[in-house]
């Protein structure tokens, strides 16, 4: 079996000991922070060493492309995406050695803004205006069929994975993994008729007629953003991503109560303290200037946002390995 290791940027000793155990087990593998489309179909399962951002950016560059996927969590746990952590690594790898392990297959959207292709995504895709706290007009069909004009903050299309995501601070329902189903979230509407709408996978969504006073945007996974002109179309890709599970892994199930009760947290903290945390989620460990220079915080609100959360036991402050004077927060 051929592996390529991903690694989060600046995780030098972890890799090191990830390329270790690889060798020692006996697997050809090769380490690349930002390998080609070309280069990663060349391998037989891709080991992703970092956050879930991390993942999601993979599952974007691999397209439509059916190659196993295992994400490796820097922190010492695991999070909504992956099953392993650091700490349990050494045996994670073992199982595959000893083919101990399934690959799942996991729906996802493809996603077409104005003709232009797209990579296909896990979580949604969601279309805001550029400027926050600004309304857009759009009308809403799936097969074809008219369902609502809307006017809003945006709306959200996401997968059964992205359920728990961006989708769940929205206001939409959580929803099993293997459902056959994607979600319509409407975010902030004007009519409280609108709520979060549940369609088949086989069902083609199309959001048209889309108006604002600024410029709108599509956001695939929080990570692409795109310039929308005229519509967005979306339906289940053609290719599902494959993540290996490794036996006696977190069930769905384990997952989706884990998040229950983080949302119950969530609720009664400040929109900084779940910004913050979200930020952790799909970044990964940060230390506290880039937390701030990610969401854009002044540094006294990320350090009340990160004491906050610190307090609930959400978050873990730990030492950096490359830098003992360098503070790293991850979600815990």
């Amino acid at each position: 079996m051929q592996i390529l290791v991903i690694p989060r940027r600046r995780i030098g000793p972890v890799i090191k000991e990830v390329s270790e155990t690889l060798r020692k087990l006996g697997f050809a593998h090769q380490v690349a922070e930002a390998p080609t489309a070309e280069t990663i179909k060349a391998y037989d399962l891709i080991l992703v060493v970092g956050g879930d951002g991390d993942l999601l950016r993979v599952f974007q560059k691999i397209g439509l492309e059916s190659i196993p996927v295992l994400g490796v969590s820097e922190a010492d746990g695991e999070s909504f995406l992956t099953d392993v952590g650091v700490s349990n690594l050494k045996q994670a790898l073992q199982d595959i050695a000893s083919s101990n392990y399934q690959v799942e297959e996991v729906t996802r959207l493809e996603v077409l803004v104005d003709d232009r292709n797209l990579p296909p995504v896990l979580n949604e895709v969601a279309l805001f205006p550029t400027r926050s706290a600004s309304l857009i007009e759009y009308l809403l069909k799936v097969d074809g069929e008219t369902v609502w004009r809307d006017y809003g903050d945006g709306l959200i299309i996401a997968t059964p994975t992205g359920s728990t995501a961006y989708a769940m601070s929205a206001g939409g329902p959580m929803v099993h993994q293997k459902a056959a189903v994607f979600l319509i979230v409407p975010v902030n509407s004007v009519d409280v008729t609108r709520r979060p709408f549940i369609v088949n996978d086989a069902s083609t969504i199309e959001v048209s007629e889309i108006n604002s006073r600024y410029d709108c945007e599509a956001v695939l996974d929080g990570i692409l953003r795109v310039k929308v002109e005229n519509w967005i179309k979306a339906k289940k890709a053609a290719a599902p991503a494959k993540m290996v599970r490794l036996v006696g892994a977190s069930a769905t199930q384990s997952k989706i109560r884990r998040k229950v009760k983080l949302a119950e947290e969530l609720l009664k903290m400040p929109p900084s303290a779940k910004l913050v945390l979200k930020t952790l989620e799909y970044e990964g460990p940060l230390g506290q200037k880039e937390i701030s220079e990610k969401t854009l915080l002044p540094p006294r609100t990320t350090r009340l946002a990160l004491k906050l959360l610190l307090s609930k036991g959400l978050i873990k402050r730990s030492q950096d390995l490359r830098d003992a004077r360098h503070r790293l927060y991850r979600v815990a």
